[in-house]
């Protein structure tokens, strides 16, 4: 069974709606809303209820995308929803992390600072979202930092014994960050191809009209 495009129906045409009340998106939303409860249990110290809490944030992340492709349940909303869902998400649960001492300061500055960046970027080419679709490589960068972070709370929660969990962690968000820069660089590179064509089409088209 493919994980990334899962539930991709073949010769068939999507249509996407321009409605908000879809399956995939209250789950995104739902998803999101789980964030608080998270933070809430790593301040109370509950690291066994955090570690099941980003696991149900991570099977659901993959869980939208399966619904809204393998029952045409695409729509304009979730197409910049889900994304922007899953980089707030992985944003506050960096801090979480950082703040609380479960990791590096390093983490959140490779994720905080490529998006800020490209946000700014983005306000400076198009004042707004580029519109850009999300990448493999990007749906992967999320997969490998949403099943890192769990695992150094399973740590946690296990006891000093287990520290090979660890490790496997920070293995997991190594990558995970080096995703997250390959990502970024990708978005970059198709922010400026899209808006050259667009400054293009608008030329070609003025020079037309003349």
């Amino acid at each position: 069974m493919r994980f990334i495009g899962a539930g991709t129906r073949r010769d068939f045409e999507y249509r996407e709606r321009g409605t908000f009340w879809t399956v995939p998106n209250i789950i995104t939303v739902a998803r999101f809303l789980l964030v608080p409860v998270f933070v809430w249990c790593i301040a109370a110290g509950r690291y066994g209820t955090a570690t099941a809490v980003l696991a149900v944030l991570g099977s659901t992340d993959w869980i939208d995308g399966y619904v809204a492709r393998r029952f045409d349940q695409m729509s304009t909303v979730g197409r910049w929803l889900d994304p922007l869902a899953d980089r707030l998400a992985l944003i506050i649960i960096a801090i979480t992390f950082v703040a609380t001492g479960l990791a590096p300061l390093w983490l959140l500055l490779a994720i905080l600072i490529p998006d800020i960046i490209l946000l700014v970027y983005s306000l400076a080419l198009f004042r707004g979202s580029p519109d850009l679709p999300v990448t493999t490589i990007g749906k992967v960068r999320t997969a490998l930092l949403l099943a890192g972070t769990p695992m150094l709370l399973l740590e946690r929660a296990l006891g000093p014994d287990y520290g090979w969990v660890g490790v496997v962690a920070y293995v997991f968000l190594i990558l995970g960050c080096a995703g997250h820069l390959a990502a970024w660089w990708g978005y970059m590179l198709a922010a400026t191809r899209k808006h050259g064509q667009l400054y293009r089409g608008q030329f070609d088209g003025g020079r037309l009209d003349a």
